[in-house]
């Protein structure tokens, strides 16, 4: 395993260039992987997972507009998936990656879709974290119901146990340094020592009401067009937002090396570096990574 503080922090400009973004970059000597994560979260979301990884594939992990140390959209209709596509083509162009696999926890993992959709012959495979064409309608509106709340927490203590009051059912065995470190990587310190949550309050535009801009309305044409992309989809065991049926049907559907691995005691999403998710992703991604 390596050491999650050893990357390099780049910078770079959105794709409509209005605004500075913010990426980590573990080296490594193998194959680029570009990571992005879900709604709420940012780039240390990843840290659990980067710790199996880097050092041996080139980590690209970057903060979404609104998120982590990348810059707040003034004009919250941005905070939308096809934007944020966007800004991770001129990422990889940027570093000069022509050929990439794709890690996405939920909302990535629609990213993902689309950027294989968009160019397929730039993405050897996908890796999606509890996310598919079909969304349980149960699982969005508990997501729906918490993204937004901008209130300041007194200290880390705090932001730990709003982070176990959402998060609970999804990871039922974590104790209290598990909501602690998940706190830390979620959240953030404010200079007068006040923690927050790492993103921008309006981004719970995208995820109101009945239809969501960030979930379009039928992504099954979208997956049946990444037919020949290989495909590992992991599941929580416990997920109310990805339905095992779905997964199934995934796999019928697709024409292409495809792989579908639940997660025990894990909700939505897992954080990946859980047994059943490493014994999934590494060997799928010495086979197809590249």
């Amino acid at each position: 395993m390596n050491d999650v503080t050893a990357y390099e922090s780049h910078r770079f400009v959105s794709a409509d260039g209005r605004l500075g973004l913010f990426a980590r970059i573990y080296p490594g000597e193998e194959a680029p992987l570009l990571l992005m994560h879900g709604l709420t979260r940012n780039s240390a979301d990843f840290e659990p997972l980067a710790r199996h990884l880097a050092g041996h594939y080139r980590l690209i992990v970057p903060d979404q507009r609104g998120r982590g140390l990348s810059a707040r959209d003034s004009e919250p209709e941005n905070y939308r998936p096809d934007i944020y596509v966007a800004d991770m083509f001129a990422l990889l162009d940027e570093l000069g990656i022509e050929r990439v696999a794709l890690i996405g926890t939920s909302m990535g993992g629609l990213m993902a879709m689309m950027m294989a959709a968009m160019q397929p012959q730039r993405i050897s495979a996908i890796v999606l974290n509890d996310i598919g064409p079909k969304l349980d309608p149960e699982g969005l509106a508990r997501i729906q119901g918490y993204v937004g709340g901008g209130a300041a927490f007194p200290g880390w203590k705090d932001a730990a146990d709003r982070c176990a009051a959402i998060n609970a059912e999804a990871f039922v065995d974590f104790e209290d340094a598990d909501w602690m470190a998940f706190a830390r990587r979620t959240c953030r310190e404010m200079p007068d020592g006040t923690v927050r949550f790492a993103y921008d309050p309006a981004i719970a535009v995208s995820i109101s009401g009945d239809e969501p801009a960030t979930v379009p309305p039928d992504l099954w044409p979208l997956w049946d067009m990444l037919d020949a992309v290989p495909a590992l989809v992991l599941r929580g065991a416990l997920s109310d937002l990805l339905a095992p049926e779905t997964v199934a049907q995934m796999g019928e559907r697709h024409g292409g090396p495809f792989t579908g691995v639940e997660v025990p005691l894990r909700g939505h999403a897992p954080l990946l570096d859980e047994p059943a998710a490493l014994s999934a992703i590494l060997p799928f991604l010495r086979e197809h990574a590249g």
